[in-house]
């Protein structure tokens, strides 16, 4: 018993390592291209702002907390939240409105044209995310979307589109998960930071 879920780990940890190989060897161009461009927002005075639902929502809130909290020292801290965070918020405008309008009701209060959007949604499918998505677009904010599968229409929302090609919502968890410790990584060091090993 124990040697079979040995095994069954090992191969789950092979198969995220090799999820993320094959995500970060097509996806490096364009990460590198989002890190720049996210630096330069930031330092014309852009804020960001992360959403999703569930396990989505939790990768938001890290996203925020790592730009607001460097783990890294000497790196300064920019200005980030996770929306959706309220509970009274949440369930206001899904009783009044619906629930959908979740992210995009909160953009449309506080987002500035020039500020930084991102989504995340595993299918790409999450119509909280995309409704979100689209107001970003329309207040012309940079989009960006961490999405799974085949990305669905957050593609054609957002400027850049991380997608993890795989139906394992785990797996595409673990991919996002190192991407959001990348992309920040990234934005500092394009921003002049030294770019620390490990």
């Amino acid at each position: 018993m124990n040697e079979r879920l040995e095994r069954a780990a090992l191969r789950k940890a092979e198969e995220s390592a090799r999820a993320k190989l094959d995500f970060f060897a097509t996806e490096a161009p364009q990460i590198a291209a989002c890190a720049e461009r996210m630096s330069r927002a930031f330092e014309a005075g852009a804020r960001l702002y992360a959403f999703g639902n569930g396990g989505s929502a939790c990768d938001a809130e890290h996203l925020a907390l790592e730009f607001m909290h460097p783990v890294i020292e000497k790196r300064p801290a920019l200005p980030a939240s996770a929306l959706g965070t309220s509970s009274a918020f949440l369930s206001a405008v899904g009783n009044d409105r619906d629930f959908s309008f979740v992210f995009a009701a909160q953009l449309e209060q506080l987002a500035r044209e020039g500020d930084i959007a991102v989504g995340f949604s595993t299918s790409g499918k999450s119509a909280s995310v995309l409704r979100g998505l689209t107001a970003a677009r329309e207040r012309k904010l940079l989009v960006v979307g961490f999405s799974g599968r085949d990305g669905g229409r957050m593609n054609a929302l957002c400027d850049y589109c991380f997608t993890v090609q795989s139906f394992s919502i785990h797996r595409i968890q673990e991919v996002h998960e190192t991407l959001i410790h990348v992309l920040w990584d990234l934005l500092h060091v394009a921003r002049g930071a030294e770019d620390v090993l490990g």
